[in-house]
Formats: C-alpha cells, sequence, structure tokens
C-alpha cells in the first residue's frame, strides 16, 4: 500500500506516495528524473548512487525511499549553482578525474562530504574517504587529485 511522503530534493519539495519497498535511488531515478545517480551494483559495493541525505553521503540503494521523509536530498544535479559548477565538478574536470563517468556523481558527492568533515585532508585520507566507491577506469590518481584541487578552491573562497 503506498505511502504519503514528502521530501526535498536539489532544494525542490516533492510530494506523493511511494511504494513502502521502493529504494531511493529508484525513486530519484523514475519518480523524480534525476539520472544522475546511477545504479552500478544494487549491493551497497560501488557507490554509483551515492547522494548526500541531509549532508551525509548514502549509498540510495540501501535506503527505502520512505525513509527520506521529510530529509533535504542533494543529487548531482543540485550541486552547480547558478550555472557555476561545484569546486568538485571543477576539479574533476580540470585534472581528468573521470574517464566514462559512470562513478563520477558518487565520487564527487562522497567528496563533499568528505571536505565538509575535513577541509585540507591529506591523500590518504582522500583515498580512505573514497574507500566505498569503486571506478573501474581511472585508478584512482586522478580522482584523488582532483578532490585535492577542490579542496584548496574551497579552502581560499
Amino acid at each position: 500500500m503506498p505511502k504519503a511522503m514528502s521530501v526535498k530534493v536539489n532544494g525542490k519539495t516533492y510530494s506523493g506516495e511511494v511504494e513502502p519497498r521502493h529504494l531511493l535511488v529508484y525513486y530519484l531515478r523514475d519518480n523524480l528524473r534525476l539520472t544522475g545517480t546511477h545504479v552500478g551494483c544494487d549491493t551497497s559495493q560501488c557507490g554509483a548512487c551515492t547522494v548526500l541525505v541531509n549532508g551525509n553521503a548514502v549509498k540510495s540503494c540501501t535506503m527505502f525511499a520512505i525513509q527520506a521523509e521529510g530529509a533535504d536530498i542533494t543529487t548531482i544535479e543540485g550541486l552547480a549553482q547558478d550555472g557555476k559548477l561545484h569546486a568538485l565538478q571543477q576539479g574533476f574536470w580540470e585534472k581528468h578525474g573521470l574517464q566514462c563517468g559512470f562513478c563520477t556523481p558518487g565520487m564527487i558527492l562522497t567528496a563533499v562530504e568528505l571536505l565538509q568533515r575535513n577541509p585540507n585532508p591529506s591523500e590518504q585520507e582522500i583515498r580512505h574517504g573514497l574507500e566505498g566507491n569503486f571506478c573501474r577506469c581511472t585508478g584512482y590518481h586522478n580522482i584523488v587529485k582532483a578532490v585535492e584541487y577542490a579542496a584548496e578552491k574551497m579552502r581560499s573562497s
């Protein structure tokens, strides 16, 4: 039986009914058409589905949509402001932190939380902070460089 819910996603409030078993990743992709949140494994292993829920990086394939009732969610589509890329998006562009791009939204959103907690992480802290996100293309070197770039940009602004 569908349940009523209301959630804020990327600054916009959405209300409606959702099946209790409906996963957040599918609610974002299918109901809201925010397809930047990727479905990679459905088992919480790859991190491609990572979004921010009340500022915390969450793998949306492990959370029911109804659990997000009243939450403030940010997806990759909500990071850029006024047509200007977020420092992490810019870092991935400048430092070539992506190849196929499939893992990129989850990597970036995980890194957003990391930099909120630690604005000046070491390379080791960045690597540890991104451990739950898999990239099968880049070997992580440029991803780490992209996060370092963004951290510097965010500290200087």
